[in-house]
């Protein structure tokens, strides 16, 4: 048996390329024994690195907006 992981990234109806994972990660991923954010950043690095970077400038431009 083969055990797969997708993500949607924008509401992308396509969402990102599916990736095959382990038998075990994915049983830890149904018992909620990891992090979503750690789950994305090992299957999904670039797209996870684009999402923080966008959260950085957000929290940068709301502190600019409420300094000045």
């Amino acid at each position: 048996m083969r055990w797969w992981t997708k993500a949607w990234f924008n509401n992308r109806e396509e969402g990102e390329a599916s990736v095959e994972i382990e038998r075990e990660q994915a049983i830890r991923f149904i018992h909620d024994n990891i992090e979503k954010d750690v789950w994305l950043e090992e299957f999904y690095p670039k797209q996870m690195e684009i999402y923080h970077n966008a959260i950085e400038q957000t929290k940068e431009q709301l502190l600019m907006n409420r300094i000045g």
